[in-house]
């Protein structure tokens, strides 16, 4: 161990009473008190590793104070913010923005009827549409793919698009 960290180390054990009594002053709970009074020798320690240390004992005494003060005020901020949030009751009331298993079974419903009406077209209209609308593929990119000029994608796209549509149309209706 260097000269730096054992003369934290003594100044420590010779002041701990005093820094833990110091502490406990302020914040008013042993445990919370033991945790600062150790978290300033942990701090005076790295200080000494950086050669940062004139005074251990004086460091250790003011850095003890300073965190000790800085819980206070941690404390303070936190239950202001406990005391202003909103009741259990209120929380109630706040809409989920999950949909709901209604929703959720209405969606599914809608989803199938489209999968059924994408069904009724013929295969490579059903290739074309998938192929565009859900991998977003290009037209050019389809037709050398499907083997087939851009304009049969483009009435093929047609085709769907004019489809899909009416199918909208009846399901809003009815």
């Amino acid at each position: 161990m260097d000269d730096e960290a054992a003369d934290v180390n003594n100044a420590f054990l010779r002041a701990r009473n005093s820094l833990l009594w110091s502490v406990f002053r302020i914040v008013r709970d042993k445990q919370t008190a033991e945790e600062l009074t150790q978290e300033s020798y942990l701090r005076a320690r790295k200080a000494a590793s950086n050669g940062a240390l004139l005074n251990a004992e004086a460091f250790l005494q003011q850095t003890a104070r300073n965190l000790a003060l800085d819980y206070l005020r941690q404390r303070k901020v936190r239950s202001a913010h406990e005391a202003s949030e909103i009741s259990g009751e209120a929380m109630d009331l706040v809409a989920d923005d999950q949909p709901s298993a209604e929703d959720k079974v209405i969606h599914l419903d809608r989803l199938r009827a489209y999968q059924s009406a994408l069904d009724k077209l013929p295969k490579r209209v059903q290739q074309v549409w998938v192929l565009s609308r859900v991998e977003g593929w290009t037209y050019p990119q389809i037709a050398e793919h499907l083997d087939v000029s851009q304009n049969t994608v483009f009435n093929d796209m047609k085709h769907a698009m004019a489809h899909l549509n009416d199918f909208r149309k009846r399901l809003d209706k009815g």
